[in-house]
């Protein structure tokens, strides 16, 4: 058995006992799983004219300062999606199914208030009366222009049930819930480019990854140890170890940005705050292509794509963009930063739209976990471990350190 100093001892304890730290869930301020468990404990009933936080909503403590105005047919008009759930009524009165659109978080909160409500009162939907405006109904720096405010009530309008659908709408995750009439409960969220709703990136639960040998597997099936195909800074296939997971939730649904190539063809879904390598127009090597969120990317575009039996990467130009719905988000964590997914090469970071910055952060992890290697017991027999659900502490730690040394508008788009 190798003989370790004092010294690596301890380095190598102190690596263990803050890898060793479980995983935390991913509490408020996040994406979908940003929402509060129910749970059995009491909750009690919001008092009218109540609001929570108990700040005012246009600020950082809740759901941010307005935007400005989202126009139809406007760039930030792409970003508003419409919602089908048939267990929310949508008013409507417009006629024009604008009570329908709004962010994606102001999607993912309502969603899930609408099984909270049928969970609470059974035979009941939530009804939504106010959504995106764009007729001018409200005051200039309403939230409603922009899709991330709704007025709600129940199905059956019992005024009686207004302050406990106000309590839920604060256990769904909504940012900012006010009491405000008798009539209705005003809800909003945050912008969906800021620092507490893109505090993750992830990957869908059906995606799959290139493991060194050329085998495809299932990021469900992924484990800590295995290697997977990378990309070096220069742009060539490596292969790179799973260091652990910054996420991992197979039941977790969530909205997911689809960019489809072709030649070679292929189809990768990731969060819109993830890291995917890009340039604009045509492109002939891996040098003009950048670190974007995914939801910059365009048609037209080129991602990095591997084509299967192939022997590197290639420019492959982007046909379609869109959002599509699906269930786990997993973010594993390689040793270069970097894996291929669904055949495209993406990055393994989120937020920050810098890849080597947010590398860079990671390197303490890295770090630690090569210092773990070198323990008798972590050998090949650490490969295998199945990682724990939820957000690492690493990546939350991260996150809140960025948000305060560097202030909002250095995480924002």
């Amino acid at each position: 058995m190798p003989r370790c100093s004092p010294l690596a001892l301890g380095l190598l304890g102190l690596a263990a006992c803050l890898l060793a730290v479980p995983a935390l869930g991913c509490g408020p301020g996040r994406g979908p799983v940003g929402r509060r468990r129910l749970g059995r404990r009491h909750l009690s009933p919001l008092l009218y004219k109540q609001f929570v936080p108990n700040v005012p909503e246009q600020t950082l403590g809740a759901s941010g300062k307005a935007e400005g105005k989202v126009l139809r047919g406007s760039e930030r008009f792409r970003d508003l999606v419409p919602n089908y759930n048939p267990d929310i009524i949508f008013k409507d009165e417009e006629n024009t199914g604008a009570d329908r659109l709004m962010t994606e978080r102001c999607k993912e909160r309502v969603n899930s208030l609408a099984i909270a409500v049928m969970n609470m009162w059974p035979g009941v939907k939530l009804r939504v009366t106010e959504g995106w405006d764009e007729d001018g109904h409200h005051l200039p720096d309403s939230l409603h222009y922009e899709g991330r405010a709704l007025d709600i009530t129940t199905s059956d309008r019992d005024r009686h049930k207004y302050g406990m659908l106000a309590r839920l709408a604060v256990e769904a995750g909504f940012d900012w819930v006010y009491y405000e009439s008798k009539a209705h409960i005003h809800v909003s969220v945050k912008a969906d480019n800021s620092l507490a709703i893109r505090t993750g990136g992830c990957f869908p639960g059906h995606a799959t990854v290139t493991l060194r040998s050329g085998e495809r597997r299932g990021l469900a099936d992924l484990r800590q140890g295995d290697w997977v195909l990378g990309a070096e800074p220069g742009g060539r296939l490596v292969p790179t170890e799973v260091l652990l997971f910054l996420d991992r939730d197979l039941g977790q649904r969530a909205s997911f940005v689809a960019i489809e190539t072709a030649s070679p063809a292929q189809r990768l879904l990731l969060t819109p705050s993830h890291l995917v390598f890009t340039a604009r127009g045509a492109a002939n090597s891996s040098a003009t292509f950048l670190p974007v969120f995914a939801r910059r990317v365009r048609p037209g575009d080129a991602v990095l794509a591997h084509r299967a039996g192939g022997q590197g990467l290639r420019p492959a130009r982007v046909l379609r963009v869109w959002r599509e719905d699906g269930v786990g988000v997993f973010a594993p964590l390689t040793s270069q930063g970097t894996l291929l997914v669904n055949g495209v090469l993406a990055s393994c970071y989120a937020v920050l739209e810098s890849h080597r910055w947010a590398h860079h952060a990671f390197a303490p992890l890295r770090l630690f976990h090569g210092l773990l290697s070198l323990l008798p017991t972590h050998g090949e027999g650490g490969n295998g471990t199945v990682p724990a659900v939820g957000m690492h502490w690493y990546s939350r730690l991260l996150y809140r350190l960025a948000g305060g040394m560097l202030g909002q508008e250095a995480l924002q788009v």
